[in-house]
Order: structure tokens, then C-alpha cells, then sequence
């Protein structure tokens, strides 16, 4: 008897080739979608078949009253060691096993500095010009990072490397967040800054690298937003709403700062019609902060571990 898989979210249709499967092939039959379903209605009609999905990341989100309409789902396994979009109490609470992965690589740590490298240097723009065959050569002037601020809001693991690549560009480094201590940001090579007001005003770039929770949902508000250079850059990599959304458009659209790069979305995948998509002062990039081909041999071939742990009544990176 084969159990039924299905894969979620695999946007580049790419999950069944970053791994070997084929330790599964006499147990299960895997069913593979490219598509995001929002509606919750569609979602449970997909998904009532299988007893085990793979989750891609948050991509679909996994609440109680979803999780209460799949009697037959017994194994969420999703890439990343946590999964802020699953109901995990309620998944436990019905006896449904979710389990993790690890990771590979510096995906991330990557990602910020290409995202901030080709806002600050325009690359998105210039790019677009020369390939469009537009005449005059170059439009925009690049800014250069040396002997500039980078205010990072959140010190954490992330935080940290970033710092130590931004010296290399021998930046100034100044951090903040709602816990951080002196001790802990020498400790990361970053100059303290008591307040977020501070760090807003002084900096020339502005890197997020905060966990979304609700302490720190709409963390960026208008006001915090009003207090930036105009010739400064705002780079999120994080999670959409840490910041108000509605207000960094407003400040992108009225050209208060010189522009921003973004990762990350208050709804994913971004709507055709947003309006950050016909901004010519933003960088975009479709979440792909964490997207790697070295990551992705991770979570996948974690992924199949952990199907067949729990096959085998052995669930592994259970999640709790």
C-alpha cells in the first residue's frame, strides 16, 4: 500500500531532483504542486487525500481551522528547523507529527548583501537600460559603502555576519533591537545605539534581521520611517510585516529616501497588481533570501529522512 505525498510550493519544481527519493519508491506515491493556494476552502480539497505533505518554508500556512479539515494527514514535513505558518500545538493536539530540517550554506547571508549591493548600485535599473537598448549609457550614480553607516536592526546570527562582511567594506556598523545589550553588541563587532530613532536617523543603509512575532509586528511604522536620510537605503530580508507596509510605499513613491530593496512581502507571492512593482526606486526579489541549491539539498534530503523515520514509526527533528 503506497501512502500518499504531496509537495507544496515547489516553485522551481525542483524538490524530487535536489534528492534521492528512491529509498521511498516501494512506499509512497508523491504528487508535486508549483502553485500557492491562498484560499482555504481549495487548499483542504487538495489536501484531503494525502496523509503526508511537504511544506516548502511558510509559503502555505498550516492554521487549526485548515489542520481540523485533513482527516487523513498524519505527517507535515516542512523545510526549515521551525515553521512560524504551522498550527504546531493543534497539529499535536490531533496527532499529526511535524517535522524540520536543517540547513546548508549561507543562502541568506548572501542574499542581503546582493540585495543591498544591487540597491545601492542601482544594478536592477542598469541593467533593465542596457538591455532595453536605451541610448544613454549610464543614469544613476552608485553609492559607495565606504566610511558609510549600517544600522542593523536585530544582532542575532544574521546580524552579526552581516557586520563582518560591512567591514570589509570598511563600514560603520551601528546596531539596535528591543533586547540588545552593550555587552552583546561589542560582542558582535557592532557600535551600540540606545534608541531605534537613533540608529534611523544616522544610518545610510537600514538592514532588518528580526524574528516576526506579535511584539514586533508593524516594528517600522511612518514615523520610524520619516526619520531616514533621503539618501538612504532600506533593505528587508526578514519578514514583511515587520514593517507598515502601505507606509514604506508611500515614502518610496513620494522619493523621501533614495530607495530599498525588498525580499520579503506582507502577502507572498506578491500580487500582479501591487504597487511596489511599478516603483522604479525598489529592488525586488521574490523571497528567495533562503533559496540555494546547497540549501535545498538540505531540506530535501532531510525531508525524505524524516518520511521515512516516520514510516518506520521513528519520527526525527520533531518539532514541538
Amino acid at each position: 500500500m503506497f501512502h500518499r505525498v504531496c509537495i507544496l510550493d515547489d516553485y522551481q519544481k525542483v524538490g524530487l531532483q535536489s534528492a534521492d527519493w528512491s529509498s521511498l519508491k516501494d512506499q509512497v506515491s508523491v504528487d508535486v504542486f508549483s502553485d500557492t493556494l491562498a484560499d482555504e476552502d481549495a487548499l483542504a480539497a487538495r489536501l484531503e487525500p494525502y496523509e503526508i505533505v511537504c511544506a516548502m518554508r511558510e509559503r502555505t500556512k498550516f492554521p487549526a481551522s485548515l489542520l481540523d479539515r485533513l482527516p487523513n494527514l498524519r505527517l507535515i514535513a516542512t523545510t526549515g528547523p521551525m515553521n512560524a505558518g504551522i498550527d504546531v500545538k493543534h497539529a499535536k493536539a490531533k496527532g499529526i507529527v511535524v517535522s524540520g530540517t536543517g540547513g546548508k550554506g549561507n543562502s541568506t547571508l548572501e542574499h542581503i548583501w546582493a540585495l543591498l549591493l544591487s540597491s545601492v548600485r542601482h544594478i536592477a535599473h542598469d541593467d533593465y537600460n542596457t538591455k532595453s537598448g536605451i541610448a544613454q549609457w549610464q543614469t544613476r550614480i552608485p553609492v559607495g559603502l565606504a566610511g558609510r553607516t549600517l544600522g542593523l536592526i536585530g544582532v542575532g546570527r544574521l546580524g552579526s555576519q552581516t557586520a563582518k562582511v560591512a567591514k570589509a567594506f570598511n563600514m560603520r556598523v551601528v546596531g539596535w533591537s528591543p533586547h540588545l545589550t552593550q555587552d552583546r553588541a561589542e560582542a558582535a563587532g557592532v557600535e551600540f545605539i540606545e534608541t531605534k530613532e537613533q540608529l534611523l536617523r544616522e544610518s545610510d543603509v537600514v538592514s532588518l534581521h528580526m524574528v516576526l512575532s506579535p511584539s514586533t509586528q508593524h516594528l517600522i511604522t511612518a514615523a520610524d520611517l520619516s526619520l531616514l536620510k533621503p539618501s538612504a537605503f532600506f533593505i528587508n530580508t526578514s519578514r514583511g510585516p515587520l514593517v507598515e507596509e502601505q507606509a514604506l510605499i508611500q515614502v518610496l513613491q513620494s522619493k523621501k529616501i533614495a530607495g530599498a530593496g525588498l525580499d520579503v512581502f506582507d502577502v507572498e507571492p506578491l500580487p500582479l497588481d501591487h504597487p511596489l512593482r511599478s516603483l522604479d526606486n525598489v529592488t525586488l526579489t521574490p523571497h528567495t533570501g533562503y533559496v540555494s541549491d546547497t540549501n535545498y539539498e538540505a531540506f530535501w534530503s532531510q525531508t525524505v529522512e524524516n518520511i521515512a523515520g516516520f514510516l518506520e514509526g521513528q519520527p526525527k527533528r520533531v518539532i514541538t
